[in-house]
Formats: structure tokens, C-alpha cells, sequence
């Protein structure tokens, strides 16, 4: 281990909680190899079972159409564009048809802000989806929709969050929190809800009894520290209402977008902080890996590297694809890729509870 940043290791290692500047002071670290043992030995200790997870779900978008005016999003498109358009339930239906026959339990339900769809029809079709998919979780609408929609009804976030759950809500994803401070949101996702409110949202949903995942979107226009401010707030939501089921962080991914001009992150700079996140969020069970992003190699790599999941066989994705990037893979390959690493591989639902084997 480097002289400088070994104090730091062992503190981690040793289940101690990290300061702001520590994570800092990690985060600015060249060592990935250091970074990466501390991280592997903290996600073995918090899962010294013999196997590492996966799940099986589909990211269905309902529409493209969305007045957030995120620079980073390659796949919205204004109200007035003759490329709008919102999902016909139908073509819903097969989509759902078509995961469970690939053994999905879940779907991830999201999309723009909507200036005008009201929150009945949320309700409406949360109602729909459940009454014909009982056994379908649905994890759906992130922070920034659920705050569009309280904006738009005039009524307050636990209140939507309410109609939402008894409509057939059972999750939360953590979408839309990109970095949470407002001096990046500001550049980035200028008409999107502020830090605070992102976490408002999460807060509200974790006091209903609701679970949910968090994530960061990295490498774009904020500073390492700026990074870290992220995650620090993460924990402390946590530390409050233990509501984050998993950590997932992602490099942005700059094609076709309003940031095309930036440098994309490399799998050094997602490793790194991945590594860091690990250390860092240590009230936070799981961390998944980002492979629809960095490809199936580096996903598979980032199991040695705090992750404990392998994150979602991801059936279907939209909104990284319209940037660019496009991966993808099979569920056999992922457990090929899990039990190279001396793990068995388990499926998992978004609660983290193990599914039974087939056969």
C-alpha cells in the first residue's frame, strides 16, 4: 500500500467510518490496485456469502417526452417534437409478456417529464399493470418525476407517493440524482428538481415504508470533491431512514448529447470510484456493478472491486443507447462471468431477496 492513503485503507477495512476529506483524499488516488483490494476486502466482509447476485428486469420507458432540459440526454424530446410519443399499452403488454418469458420479475418504469400527463393517469396505469402482472414488481418513477408530478397536481410529495403505492408502486429507483449538488445540476439538468428535493423525494418514499436503490451519474462537469459531496449525502440520508436498497454509480456517456465535447470515463476512473463508493458508503448493504456502461469485461472486473451485484440483466435500454453506447449480454453469460470469479452465480429480486434456482 502507498504511504499516503494506507492510513486511510485501514480505516476502511477495519469498519471505520471515512470523513469527507478521507474520501476526498481516496478519490484523488492513482493507486487502483490498492483501492481495488481495500474495496474487495470491505465487500467480503459485508457479504461473506459464496455467491454474488444478478437480477432480471427491463427498462421500459412510457414516454420520450420530457421538458427537464437535461444536457446529458440524448433520448428526450420537447412537447412539440414529431418524435414524441407516449407508450400504448399494448405495445406495454408485450414488453411485459416478453420479460417474464425471459424469467424477469420486474420492471423499471420511466420517462420524461411530462408536462401535462396528470397524475391519474399514473394511477391508472399502475393499476392496469397490476391487475394483469400481479407478480410483476414494478420500480418505477424516480425523484424528479415523482417531484414533476406533485408540482403539477398541488399536492405534496408524500401525498403522490401515496397514490402512487396504492396503485401498484413497489419500488423507488434513484434516478435522476446525476450529482447532488446544485452547482453541477445547474450546468447539467437545469430544469430538473434541486439536490435537496431529489432527496426529499427519497426520504418521503423510505418513511412510507418504501425501498429503493440510489445512484450517481459521474464524470461530466463535477469536481472529485463534488463526487464525494455525493455520496456523503447519500449516507446521510441512510444513516436516517435505511431506506437505499443498493448503490449503483455510472460514467456519463457524452454521444449525441449537448456535452458531446467532454472526454468519456474510462474504466480506470469508474473502477476508482466504485472502489471509493464501497469505502465510502458504509451503511449501504450493496453496490452493482455498471456494466451497461463499461461493457461486460469491466462489469465483470468490478466484482473485485466493491461491487457485490452484477446489476440487471437489463432486457431492454434506451436512454444510454441513444448516446452511443450500446452493450449487451445474456444471463448465461453473466453466470459464467460470476462463477469465474470463484462465486455462485444467484438471481436476486430489487429487494435483494434470492429467487429459487430453476430446474
Amino acid at each position: 500500500m502507498t504511504s499516503t492513503i494506507s492510513p486511510l485503507i485501514d480505516k476502511a477495512v477495519a469498519a471505520e467510518r471515512l470523513s469527507f476529506d478521507e474520501g476526498v483524499s481516496l478519490l484523488r488516488s492513482h493507486d487502483l490496485p490498492t483501492l481495488g483490494r481495500a474495496a474487495d476486502a470491505v465487500s467480503r466482509r459485508l457479504h461473506p456469502e459464496p455467491y454474488r447476485t444478478y437480477n432480471i428486469d427491463r427498462n421500459i420507458n412510457y414516454t420520450n417526452i420530457c421538458v427537464g432540459g437535461c444536457r446529458f440526454c440524448a433520448f428526450s424530446r420537447s412537447p412539440e417534437s414529431a418524435d414524441g410519443w407516449v407508450i400504448e399499452r399494448d405495445e406495454l403488454y408485450r414488453k411485459i409478456d416478453e420479460t417474464i418469458a425471459l424469467g424477469g420479475d420486474q420492471i423499471l418504469l420511466q420517462g420524461g417529464l411530462h408536462p401535462t400527463l396528470p397524475l391519474e393517469w399514473y394511477e391508472a396505469l399502475l393499476s392496469d399493470l397490476r391487475q394483469r402482472f400481479p407478480a410483476i414488481n414494478i420500480h418505477g418513477f424516480g425523484p424528479p418525476e415523482v417531484h414533476h408530478l406533485a408540482r403539477l397536481s398541488g399536492l405534496d410529495v408524500a401525498t403522490v407517493l401515496t397514490r402512487l403505492r396504492t396503485a401498484g408502486l413497489g419500488s423507488l429507483p434513484g434516478g435522476g440524482a446525476e450529482i447532488l449538488v446544485d452547482r453541477v445540476r445547474h450546468r447539467v439538468s437545469r430544469c430538473k428538481c434541486s439536490s435537496d428535493e431529489w432527496l426529499a423525494v427519497a426520504r418521503a418514499w423510505h418513511r412510507l415504508g418504501g425501498r429503493g436503490s440510489a445512484t450517481m451519474m459521474f464524470g461530466h462537469v463535477e469536481t472529485l470533491s463534488e463526487r464525494i459531496e455525493h455520496l456523503d449525502r447519500l449516507r446521510r440520508l441512510q444513516d436516517e431512514t435505511s431506506g437505499f436498497t443498493a448503490f449503483i454509480a455510472w460514467t456519463f456517456q457524452p454521444g449525441r448529447t449537448e456535452l458531446s465535447d467532454l472526454r468519456k470515463s474510462g474504466a480506470h476512473d469508474y473502477l476508482r470510484t466504485l472502489a471509493v463508493s464501497r469505502l465510502y458508503l458504509d451503511n449501504i448493504a450493496n453496490i452493482q456493478a455498471s456494466w451497461v456502461t463499461q461493457g461486460i469485461d469491466v462489469g465483470q472486473l468490478a466484482l473485485r472491486f466493491g461491487a457485490n451485484d452484477f446489476g440487471s440483466l437489463m432486457i431492454e435500454e434506451n436512454v444510454v443507447a441513444a448516446a452511443g453506447t450500446s452493450f449487451r449480454t445474456s444471463e448465461g453469460d453473466i453466470r459464467r462471468r460470476i462463477r469465474q470469479l470463484g462465486y455462485q452465480p444467484r438471481r436476486r429480486n430489487v429487494f435483494y431477496r434470492l429467487l429459487a434456482e430453476a430446474g
